[in-house]
């Protein structure tokens, strides 16, 4: 267990780090992404989105209703501004059925405990929300959280150049 703790705060370390230069690096790949959901996903002004894994906020931003973002890494929520908390996946700080839309965008490969992170995807979205998780394909864990995701949801699947997009409609 200290391994995984250990490698945790390098991957975070790593992120606060890179975190001025991200939207310069990721931005239009996370826009592609988003805009693939948004054909799948329709979000109306009033909607809650949880963006978990929000990194610098560029989701929160992509969609024009109310949402919010969680990431731990601080670097990523200084550039990520408002209605961006830190917080763990695994842990969310949210009260249970909360949300109409939950997203989680190339972030869960990262994230400690995917299958806690699942379980708390379905315990702060409410029964008919919209959930959109897109999984890095070359991941060292995509068998494993694909899996995970498959078994917890029912999902359609989208495949997008570097990552498989889960969609619950």
């Amino acid at each position: 267990m200290p391994s995984l703790q250990i490698n945790q705060e390098i991957m975070m370390d790593y992120y606060s780090k890179i975190a001025g230069s991200y939207d310069k690096l990721y931005e239009e790949e996370q826009i592609n992404k988003l805009k693939l959901i948004s054909k799948y996903i329709k979000v109306k002004e009033n909607d809650l989105l949880l963006d978990i894994g929000c990194g610098t906020g560029i989701s929160t931003r992509f969609f024009k209703c109310k949402a919010i973002g969680i990431d731990n890494s601080k670097g990523m929520l200084k550039k990520a501004g408002k209605n961006c908390v830190f917080g763990d996946a695994e842990s969310l700080p949210f009260k249970d059925n909360m949300f109409d839309i939950v997203i989680s965008v190339t972030a869960m490969h990262n994230f400690k405990d995917a299958e806690m992170s699942i379980n708390e995807i379905k315990r702060v979205s409410k029964n008919n929300s919209k959930i959109a998780v897109t999984l890095l394909k070359k991941s060292k864990k995509f068998l494993n959280i694909s899996g995970l995701l498959l078994k917890n949801f029912d999902f359609i699947e989208v495949e997008e150049e570097k990552d498989i997009i889960f969609i619950r409609e």
